[in-house]
């Protein structure tokens, strides 16, 4: 393959950021090109970045997919175990190496962590996406278009009970359907939709009964249930809980909200989840806001606002092309936190993909956190949504996760790192292999082959790597490799994409989801907890009130999207191992409905994350003589 490019790796590795800036991007039309796109089905974003339109799938509807392949990993430190690396490394070996046509199909990144404690998610060493700079900041712009439209709804829903509270039914009608130079009033083609759902079926606004006008101006949203926040892409601790409407001309109509991290955001779990423009119209125009009082629950649509939201999506529906190092394609789209919310990248994304590598290529897609967390919601959310399912499952592990998992001491983001995890301790990485082998036993329920991809690092002995090994292949993984693909690029995962190849074409399992979609909310929560190893689940008033709600509205059909810590099992973020025997504590539920999907949220789970002591902003500058990003990492 032409844009194919081996490495000149170094040891020791140096810092990802300059490993990135020491490799000059192809000119993004090559990569276009060389994966078969046409011309006219992407429009360039500079000379590194192209968006991919949605037109491709037209020409390739009758095209055969590639083998699709999901990686997650075991529950990780706060350190990351390379999930992302592996993801890319994985796509190098195949692409460069192996001679595969291959697409990685990752999540942008939330500025909030790249800028916080995390840092970016570009992949790291000599397996990464580039330009990291470009890939970790605006890219594209997807986020501040999903910023935009999510904070123009919540103006929207405070402005319209402001107007409600200081207007007659008659003014709320003269303004809404004004009249024209003819003196005529129209609805506005939105509103059809409303009048639809209030069973009125009148095209002329002055025909309306005054019982009807009232029901159709007054959305009599109950300030105390409107669900919906303002988000950001940063992590503001300080916005939690806010007030608003406190100043002068707002007439005393304050109320408490606050905001969410952006990525959080129903809009960007619409993006990841929609699978064309007219599809993710619906689907904004169908996101609940709140309650009015009467107990009904109010959409987007309601406020007439779908259509000027699409119009903010336009551009960001459509996958953004990018490259690894070795020069294999990346679609880099949307990017849902998978703590707080479905953690997958979208289906959009994967579907051009499938098509463009053909029967005998491969897709590789990320889910976020551990496969607790990503790959279950990956499954039973994505997949339902898309119809696409997996031949292969790739957990990513890590001996020093797994010293942690079996007795180790704490690992803390920012501190060094106890000499345990430095020396060999073959008996404590088995203790800990337990978590692997819950993770392994999970993922194969769903009837896909799992291959086991040990991200090994420098401190690693022999005897360590091979424990988790012969650990892995017990538990009924189909492959357990060791990779440096941090190291030495697609070179240092060869064999794991040999081995997820094969697992591909062996695979003959039939796709089945934890549960099914006709129980109840309650029902659909416990299973995901019995997965977990819970003994049972506990309801605060304020959940239960939800649930009985959404029961009510109608939204029982939905599937569940857990906002939990993800690093344990089980809802106490320091149970190591595998936990068992603890009650899941459910604080609160709420509905995407526009999404898809009910999430509960478990114990303190935050939704705004806040930067901690010494941020990864202390090391971020520029290069002021030659215009390179420095510290990024």
């Amino acid at each position: 393959m032409a844009t194919i490019r081996k490495l000149e790796v170094v040891s020791p590795v140096p810092a990802d950021i300059d490993v990135a800036n020491s490799v000059k991007p192809l000119h993004i039309s090559a990569i276009a090109e060389e994966l078969g796109l046409q011309a006219e089905e992407y429009d360039c974003y500079g000379k590194s970045k192209a968006k991919v339109l949605l037109s491709t799938l037209d020409r390739l509807q009758s095209a055969k997919d590639g083998y699709y392949v999901v990686v997650g990993g075991i529950t990780p430190t706060p350190l990351g175990e390379g999930k992302s690396t592996t993801t890319v490394g994985l796509c190098q070996a195949l692409g460069a190496y192996l001679g595969k046509k291959v697409v990685t199909c990752i999540r942008q990144p939330s500025q909030g962590p790249t800028f916080g404690i995390k840092g970016g998610a570009a992949g790291g060493g000599y397996s990464q996406v580039i330009p990291m700079d470009e890939f970790n900041l605006h890219m594209t712009g997807d986020i501040h278009a999903i910023t935009a439209a999510n904070n123009l709804l919540a103006a929207a829903i405070d402005a319209r009970m402001f107007h409600e509270a200081t207007q007659s039914d008659k003014a709320l009608l003269n303004r809404l359907c004004p009249a024209d130079k003819d003196k005529k009033r129209t609805f506005a083609k939105v509103m059809f939709k409303r009048l639809k759902k209030l069973g009125i079926d009148k095209t002329n606004p002055d025909e309306l009964t005054p019982e009807e006008v009232k029901k159709f101006v007054r959305l009599d949203l109950d300030p105390a249930l409107i669900t919906w926040k303002r988000v950001l892409d940063v992590n503001d601790r300080f916005l939690r809980k806010i007030t608003v409407g406190q100043g002068p001309d707002e007439k005393g109509m304050t109320r408490e909200t606050g905001f969410d991290i952006a990525v959080g955001s129903e809009i960007m779990a619409v993006l990841a989840l929609t699978t064309s423009m007219a599809d993710m119209r619906e689907r904004l125009g169908n996101m609940v806001v709140g309650t009015s009082r009467g107990g009904d629950p109010v959409t987007a649509d309601d406020l007439g606002i779908g259509g000027a939201l699409t119009v903010l999506m336009k551009d960001a529906i459509h996958p953004t092309l990018m490259q690894t190092l070795e020069g294999t394609p990346v679609l880099v789209h949307a990017g849902p936190f998978a703590n707080i919310a479905h953690g997958n990248s979208s289906v959009v994304a994967d579907q051009i993909a499938l098509k463009l590598v053909g029967p005998e290529g491969f897709v590789v897609t990320e889910a976020g956190f551990g496969s607790d967390i990503g790959v279950e919601k990956f499954f039973n959310i994505k997949c339902r949504y898309s119809g696409l399912t997996p031949q292969c499952a790739v957990i990513v592990a890590t001996v020093r996760a797994l010293k942690m998992h079996g007795g180790g001491p704490a690992v803390v983001a920012g501190k060094p790192l106890d000499h345990i995890y430095k020396n060999e301790n073959v008996e404590l990485v088995r203790q800990g292999c337990c978590n692997l082998v819950k993770h392994i036993e999970n993922t194969k329920s769903y009837g896909v082959n799992v291959v086991v991809a040990v991200n090994a690092f420098s401190t690693d002995t022999e005897d360590e790597l091979q424990a988790v090994r012969e650990a892995a292949i017990a538990a009924g993984a189909s492959d357990a490799v060791i990779c440096t693909h941090f190291a030495h690029g697609g070179a240092g995962a060869v064999e794991l994409g040999k081995a997820v190849q094969k697992a591909c074409e062996q695979h003959s399992g039939e796709f089945k989801f934890l549960y099914p979609l006709d129980i109840s909310i309650k029902e659909k929560i416990e299973a995901i907890a019995k997965s977990y190893g819970a003994a049972g689940v506990e309801y605060s008033p304020e959940a239960e009130k939800q649930i009985e709600t959404y029961t009510r509205q109608g939204f029982t059909n939905l599937p569940i999207c857990v906002a939990k810590t993800q690093y344990s099992f089980s809802d106490n973020a320091a149970a190591k191992g595998v936990p068992t025997g603890f009650t899941l504590p459910i604080r609160d539920v709420r509905a995407s409905v526009g999404a898809g999907f009910i999430y509960p949220l478990i114990g303190t789970m935050s939704t705004m994350p806040g930067l901690p002591t010494r941020p990864c902003f202390f090391d971020i500058d520029m290069d002021l003589e030659t215009g390179m990003v420095l510290g990024l990492s």
